[in-house]
């Protein structure tokens, strides 16, 4: 793997972390958004200094040679430390908890992060390697036991975030199992990555040499297993937004029957700004139900508490149940109220005191799209519709017979 297999996702993280700050300033106290963010900034460092570019830059800016190993494992096993702290932040629970558990995880990787620190100042690594430091130096005292730490370490977090994320899967449903059971996935790939590196280890000190376990196959394990974990830990947020914006797009659909019943009405409001097509959902969907309530303001003086009674009764007589039969009174009285305010078209209605008009239909979004169905779909509103274009056209016959 050369140098473009790491840095591609060093990038694609550091500008994942760059979108995640203004939140994380934001709301600097959220265990849970701080823990994001730590786990993108040490994925970001993992990749870019595991780099083979990134390990000889550093090995000669430094001037110590192999320090980059000890850089790499160090920020590979806080990086396992910050996976199991995220888990833990994003299962939740009673806070005393989160905290306890998370920092004995912190503790115990910082424990581990020092001890390759102090084994690697012991040790000697005179000869620069770098592709094939665990093996060249899989028998040199100290050494050999910071390669062994950090490969023991990076099993423990895969094991145990395996073991969460397949317990918390258990309970949940969604989009959150798929990416538990997708991040488990990613982690269970992890461990082969740690047994090959070992198993390379292990053959040296035996005089033997199955160097290409550790130079070859381990960084294609490793490079899987990232890319399926960050595939879990997305899909997730992503499926959420995607299943908000179907249910925001479906809902904002299903009210454009009652949006364009009342469009006679809402258009003669004054509306400085509208909405563009391309808006986002949501704010399409705000523009919508504040024409639908514009039009309901405007339409309340000629709403017929008579016509919603007689409507309730005959949706009742047809069987639909209260509050579907209540969703078809109203869209009938909305009908008719709407034809109404067309037969005056000099506002005396708006201008008279009105004292016994009725209460406003139900504004709950779900109320709003049950009367929107009823207005295209029920006989009972049909049947209104009907009379209101009947009484009108007995209004302008004896208009015009006067």
């Amino acid at each position: 793997m050369d140098g473009t297999s790491y840095y591609i996702p060093a990038v694609a993280m550091a500008i994942a972390l760059a979108l995640k700050t203004p939140a994380l300033l934001r709301n600097w106290r959220d265990p849970l958004l701080r823990s994001v963010c730590a786990l993108m900034t040490l994925a970001c460092l993992v990749f870019f200094f595991a780099a083979p570019p990134t390990i000889a830059e550093v090995n000669r800016v430094t001037g110590v040679t192999n320090i980059s190993a000890a850089v790499v494992y160090v920020l590979l096993s806080a990086f396992s430390g910050s996976c199991l702290v995220l888990i833990v932040n994003w299962r939740g629970g009673p806070p005393e908890s989160t905290r306890g558990l998370s920092r004995r995880w912190i503790a115990g990787y910082a424990v581990v992060c020092a001890a390759i620190v102090v084994l690697f100042l012991l040790g000697d690594a005179p000869v620069e390697r770098v592709r094939d430091f665990d093996t060249y130096y899989a028998n040199t005292p100290f050494l050999r036991e910071m390669i062994v730490l950090y490969l023991v370490g990076f099993t423990v977090a895969g094991v145990a975030m395996n073991l969460m994320c397949w317990r918390w899967a258990l309970q949940v449903r969604g989009w959150l199992r798929a990416g538990l059971l997708i991040i488990a996935l990613g982690y269970l790939v992890n461990v082969p990555f740690a047994a090959v590196k070992l198993i390379a280890v292990v053959a040296r000190w035996q005089g033997g040499d199955l160097d290409y376990l550790s130079t070859y196959v381990a960084p294609v394990l490793s490079s899987a297993g990232a890319q399926v974990c960050a595939l879990g830990f997305c899909l997730p947020l992503a499926g959420e937004r995607i299943g908000d914006s179907w249910t925001t797009w479906s809902m904002y659909r299903r009210l454009g029957p009652l949006w364009r019943e009342l469009r006679p009405v809402w258009a003669q409001a004054s509306h400085d700004v509208r909405i563009s097509w391309w808006a986002p959902a949501q704010l399409q969907m705000t523009q919508r139900e504040s024409d639908i309530h514009d039009g309901m303001l405007s339409l309340y003086p000629y709403f017929d508490s008579e016509v919603r009674a007689k409507a309730y009764d005959a949706a009742v007589a047809a069987g639909s149940e209260p509050v579907q039969a209540r969703a078809e009174a109203d869209a009938a009285m909305v009908t008719a109220a709407v034809r109404a305010r067309a037969d005056d078209p000099e506002g005396r209605v708006i201008s008279s005191a009105v004292t016994d008009a009725p209460d406003l239909p139900a504004e709950n979004p779900r109320d709003l799209v049950r009367m929107s169905i009823a207005l295209r779909q029920s006989p009972v509103v049909a049947a209104a519709r009907e009379w209101a274009a009947a009484t009108r056209s007995e209004s302008d016959f004896h208009e015009r017979t006067r």
